[in-house]
């Protein structure tokens, strides 16, 4: 909506704006034009009545000198040419006057009748083109929420239904899982009984005979039986013994699975650098073996630092009861190593006749990875709308493609599906149409 419809319209509405500009700065140079002719006819008519009258007084002083009878025949010929020149001036003022008189008239009609109607009419085109425009995004506006409606209508059919399969228990259960602390519900307190002088041994019933007055009470002075009292802030240690003993298992774990990772990292670089090792070594002309030494090296002496973080997170998995998930993190990290042993990244001390009693154990998870099948599907799907499938772990589809569903809904709106040729990834699944295997 905001690229087909809004960015349009300003761009257009930015054109029209600057169309509009040059028709009102055409129609100021007319009217500019216009009043100056005005100008030069008021300065010609003011001209026009200035000499005129000269005229008339020149006429009138030369009429009166002849008819003095005092005046010589030189004053009355001096003032008869004084008023004939006065009425040729007079009269060229005149001419000048009709003129421009004239050249306004015309400029005024040619500027009423048909400079200012045709900017009105440019004007009125393009407000009418403006209207028109704006109907269009209207109406493409409509069109584009006709189409997101049934999307939205979907989204919120998701989410009603995604409301409706809500279940708050088994919720509590997965909050109470990931939080429970794993440790043991403190028993009974014992009966301390300071009226016996003699201290006797305590007995398994609940009522026994303390140590010692004194003893007992700086015991259970330093304890704390209350689960939500204000406690100070735990130290934090390296094998997370500061944790509860479930949440200890989970951090063992995951630290584990990180070193796993890195671990493996650097066995595949090892593997690499040998290989270019053998290939500098059979063409020395590609490059100089030697030049590999050093991080030879430093990729062994990473694999050792990280087999024996490995060794201690183990160790301290174990202690914290998780013994059992310590042979997956080894099998995952040490199934692809090939030929190359740990101890020897770079695969020049391998022993492959010494057998190591931990292959088997490797070997049956192998095989397990091996014999790893795709998943069936559960159903099939129709796409309603296209989907591009730009981010990672999408798929894209078009409309009316048919997919294998593989995983339904887990409520966050994806799932999970497969095409003919094996690709797989997640869709929307307001997208789509979907109907599961019975």
């Amino acid at each position: 909506m905001m690229m087909s419809i809004c960015i349009d319209l300003t761009k257009y509405l930015q054109e029209l704006k600057q169309e509009r500009k040059t028709y009102l700065m055409e129609a100021k140079k007319a009217q500019q034009s216009l009043e100056s002719t005005y100008k030069q006819l008021d300065s010609s008519k003011k001209r026009f009545e200035r000499e005129w009258r000269e005229a008339e007084r020149a006429a009138q002083y030369a009429e009166k000198t002849d008819q003095d009878i005092n005046a010589t025949k030189a004053d009355v010929e001096k003032a008869k040419q004084q008023a004939h020149m006065r009425a040729h001036i007079a009269e060229e003022c005149k001419n000048d006057y009709a003129a421009q008189l004239q050249k306004f008239n015309k400029e005024q009609n040619q500027f009423y009748f048909n400079d200012m109607p045709l900017i009105f009419n440019k004007l009125q085109d393009l407000d009418e083109k403006r209207v028109r425009k704006l109907a269009q995004g209207y109406i493409l506006f409509s069109d584009t929420e006709k189409h997101v409606m049934p999307i939205i209508g979907k989204c919120l059919e998701g989410i009603t239904k995604a409301g409706t399969n809500v279940n708050e228990r088994n919720d509590s259960m997965v909050v109470i899982e990931q939080n429970k602390s794993g440790f043991e519900r403190p028993g009974d307190l014992e009966f301390e009984d300071y009226s016996q002088g003699i201290n006797r041994a305590s007995s398994d019933s609940s009522l026994g005979t303390p140590k010692g007055p004194m003893e007992l009470l700086g015991k259970n002075r330093s304890k704390n039986f209350w689960i939500f009292s204000k406690r100070s802030k735990p130290t934090v240690t390296e094998d997370f013994g500061h944790l509860p003993p479930e949440q200890r298992r989970k951090r063992l774990q995951q630290k584990l699975e990180e070193i796993c990772k890195e671990l493996q990292k650097e066995v595949d670089q090892s593997e690499a650098l040998g290989k270019m090792k053998d290939v500098y070594e059979k063409n020395p002309q590609m490059g100089d073996p030697a030049s590999l030494a050093s991080q030879i090296s430093q990729t062994s002496q990473n694999i050792e630092r990280l087999r024996g973080e490995l060794n201690k997170y183990e160790t301290w998995l174990a202690e914290a009861g998780g013994r059992g998930d310590t042979l997956r993190y080894k099998a995952h990290t040490f199934n692809n190593n090939g030929a190359h042993d740990v101890h020897s990244p770079d695969g020049a001390h391998s022993d492959e006749s010494t057998p190591d009693p931990s292959q088997a154990i490797y070997a049956e998870f192998d095989d397990d990875f091996e014999d790893e099948e795709l998943t069936a599907p559960i159903g099939k799907c129709t796409a309603m709308y296209n989907f591009p499938g730009a981010s990672e772990g999408t798929i894209s589809m078009q409309e009316g493609e048919v997919l294998a569903v593989v995983e339904e809904d887990k409520g966050d709106g994806w799932t999970r599906v497969r095409r003919s040729n094996g690709d797989e990834g997640y869709i929307p699944t307001s997208y789509v149409t979907i109907a599961l295997n019975k």
